[in-house]
């Protein structure tokens, strides 16, 4: 697997890069890519990443649903998969 980072002109003031989780990886995957993952500047100026997610919630209380879940329902690898997606995105950076 790859992440692939796309540059998005004209967006949100914090938006830094979206992010795309591309498979290359023999497999039925190989060829695909998994969107919707963003790096976002937090206001103290630290980078961090969110999956992609569906809001739901009854009156005024909202929820979300995160797609990217983790098969044994651990916290620490989702965390993983967020620490090599910001590892990457700091490989790019410090290349360019």
């Amino acid at each position: 697997m790859k992440v692939h980072f796309v540059a998005r002109e004209n967006g949100p003031d914090r938006l830094v890069t979206e992010a795309e989780i591309h498979f290359t990886n023999k497999g039925p995957l190989e060829g695909t890519k998994l969107v919707g993952f963003c790096l976002w500047r937090s206001p103290e100026g630290e980078v961090y990443v969110t999956f992609p997610s569906r809001a739901f919630g009854a009156g005024s209380e909202r929820r979300f649903f995160d797609y990217l879940r983790a098969v044994d329902g651990s916290g620490e690898t989702v965390k993983r998969v967020k620490a090599w997606i910001l590892d990457e995105y700091r490989k790019v950076e410090a290349a360019a």
